[in-house]
């Protein structure tokens, strides 16, 4: 195989999948853990693939030697419920089989990409740089969080992220989300309701010196995600953990405008009331520190945000919406 891209039915791995088809690439083994769910589903039909493996099996065939390893492997696969209160869970799903991974690619020479996530930085207290020497000291919010940073915390001090690559996600969204139900962005949460009612509901600020509507965050739109994972898949001399985001964060008021001008329609937002389990664990800003992506040499560039709703508008939401 020349990749194999677990996650590949999700998010950012299907859009990883279109991108590797586009560059001829279609010796693709998926790994996925479908149950059954049409929208994952239409995800994994939407690009060429070799083959199919569910998660639990592909895992197995790895400990039991029964795969052969890839060029590249994107490891994307995980739970990404920020509200998922199952510790043992995320620990061996998440940080265990990703350092099982790991430790199979680094043994059998192939380039590992793996996702991170800028849920590690917790409330952004400690700021958003990918530097490697500030990374122990962060504290996530939630216990998915805790699963990405415990990786990152296990890569750093074996020394195995000298030779791989982990890409700190920030706020992404696109095309391929619709089977994440809550989980979801915002634009595929409430496209409908902003075509069909032309309003939208957003969170009121229960923070002294935030206003409604402007809490921000780095809104990556995942064509731009995945294209910066398939260039640290092609260049295995980048090593280490980089943030993945655009350096500008723009305001849930900015989003909600944008999604309007793509639907043609006047702006009416409604604030309500911040849910009480997520309150001391929102998130009120983020936006990535670019300057290290930069320097190992990814020019891969990032869609301004107007730009990138009215795409996912026009090419997704606007047929699956």
């Amino acid at each position: 195989m020349k990749a194999i891209v677990t996650g590949g039915a999700g998010l950012i791995g299907s859009n990883v999948a279109k991108i590797l088809n586009a560059k001829g690439v279609d010796d693709i083994l998926v790994v996925d853990h479908l149950r059954g769910d049409p929208l994952k589903k239409r995800n994994l039909d939407s690009f060429a693939h070799a083959a199919y493996m569910e998660r639990d099996e592909f895992r197995a065939a790895v400990r039991a030697g029964r795969i052969e390893p890839p060029r590249v492997l994107y490891h994307l696969g995980a739970c990404s419920s920020t509200t998922e209160t199952d510790e043992a869970f995320l620990d061996d799903n998440n940080t265990g089989c990703t350092r099982e991974l790991c430790e199979w690619c680094i043994a059998n020479g192939t380039r590992f990409v793996y996702a991170s996530s800028a849920a590690t930085y917790g409330d952004g207290s400690l700021g958003y740089s990918d530097d490697h020497a500030g990374i122990p000291a962060l504290q996530p919010l939630n216990l998915y969080g805790w699963s990405k940073q415990k990786f990152d915390l296990w890569a750093l001090g074996s020394g195995a992220i000298g030779k791989i690559a982990g890409l700190k996600y920030f706020n992404v969204f696109g095309p391929g989300e619709d089977h994440k139900g809550d989980m979801r962005s915002v634009v595929a949460k409430q496209y409908a309701a902003v075509r069909d009612a032309g309003r939208i509901s957003l969170f009121k600020s229960d923070r002294p010196g935030w206003a409604d509507g402007c809490q921000d965050r780095d809104f990556v739109y995942v064509k731009d995600a995945a294209a910066v994972t398939v260039w640290f898949g092609e260049h295995p001399e980048a090593c280490g953990i980089f943030n993945c985001g655009t350096g500008k964060a723009r305001t849930w008021l900015d989003l909600a405008k944008a999604m309007f001008a793509a639907a043609g329609r006047e702006p009416r937002v409604d604030f309500v009331d911040m849910p009480e389990k997520l309150r001391g664990k929102y998130q009120y800003h983020t936006e990535a520190e670019t300057a290290k992506l930069r320097a190992a040499g990814c020019d891969v560039p990032f869609r301004p945000l107007e730009e990138a709703v009215a795409d996912y508008v026009q090419t997704h939401l606007s047929r699956f919406g």
